[in-house]
């Protein structure tokens, strides 16, 4: 059996979610479709498919060899166009993954410039609050916020500077004691959004100390929902934390104001994530050259550092 076909055949049943599914795509009987994927766990030495009745699974190793195979796939593709003298042009399903604001907000409006300039890709984007697995799910890009474990990923830094920030509206604050540390939120109406702490909320250590400060709260209002907590904050019931690119606009206008920059822990760092060789694959490497430089340019705006000019002078009200 030709290895590259059953690459080919492996990669379907990975991308369609069974391997009923890949012979459908490829026009192929169940039983073909098997018979590839047992070529290559026998050329592997290695299971690579848990299977069930109802949906496949990848193995560790499978996961590893998928990124591979993902890889040696795209590079023949683009050697094949090479070889034939043209460049292949961005064309199927682009598959990408975020969190719901930065998603909706900031990653949707690139993407409807991105269909525009590309007619013959469509974009499936996926808003998830969890990390999802890019190979087993069959997903393209990923825009995380967070620190990236070492992995068989690819990432490219797209900014370092969103923060967990403090903040509350000017008419709050002015009813209200003063927050000049931590400590001093005990006595406020606290708005907890499920994602920053729902009982507490932890800072780092005071300059010179070793141990991180927990404030514990009983919450005025607990959601699960970042404009819920924000819509909240803004109309004055409290206090709430979330990311710095969530409240950006709003301390910009006014609307609300930073509060207790010295206890801000470090930057998030923000990437776009993807699994090894992908970058190759016309569609994905159009959308990098395409989306980078406005997400850079968006995350630049929306930075704590970018909003603290406006909200800085309000931190002590």
């Amino acid at each position: 059996m030709d290895r590259i076909d059953a690459m080919r055949v492996f990669i379907a049943a990975l991308d369609e979610g069974s391997l009923a599914g890949a012979g459908r795509q490829l026009g192929r009987s169940p039983a073909a479709v098997s018979r590839a994927v047992a070529f290559l766990e026998q050329q592997v030495g290695a299971t690579l498919l848990h299977r069930t009745t109802r949906a496949i699974r990848l193995s560790e190793i499978g996961e590893r060899y998928a990124a591979a195979c993902r890889r040696v796939l795209a590079e023949l593709q683009e050697a094949e166009a090479v070889g034939a003298d043209e460049r292949v042009a961005p064309h199927g399903t682009l598959t990408i993954t975020a969190p719901p604001i930065s998603g909706e907000e900031i990653l949707r409006p690139i993407i409807d410039a991105y269909i525009e300039a590309f007619p013959a890709v469509s974009v499936n984007l996926v808003l998830l609050v969890r990390s999802a697995n890019l190979i087993e799910e069959g997903i393209d890009i990923a825009l995380r916020i967070l620190e990236l474990p070492d992995s068989a990923m690819t990432a490219i830094r797209i900014g370092g500077d969103v923060k967990p920030v403090i903040v509350a509206s000017p008419r709050y604050l002015s009813q209200h004691p003063r927050i000049d540390e931590p400590a001093d939120l005990t006595r406020h109406s606290i708005i907890a959004c499920t994602d920053f702490g729902r009982e507490a909320w932890v800072f780092p250590p005071v300059k010179g100390g070793s141990i991180p400060r927990s404030v514990p709260f009983k919450p005025r209002l607990s959601v699960n929902s970042v404009r819920a907590a924000l819509g909240a904050a803004v109309g004055g019931l409290g206090v709430t934390r979330l990311l710095s690119y969530h409240v950006a606009e709003r301390v910009q206008d006014g609307s609300l104001m930073l509060l207790l920059r010295d206890a801000e822990p470090p930057a998030r760092p923000v990437n776009l994530v993807l699994p090894q060789g992908r970058s190759s694959v016309p569609k994905v490497r159009a959308f990098l050259d395409f989306a980078v430089p406005r997400l850079r340019a968006d995350f630049a705006r929306l930075s704590a550092e970018s909003i603290a000019m406006h909200g800085e002078k309000h931190s002590s009200v």
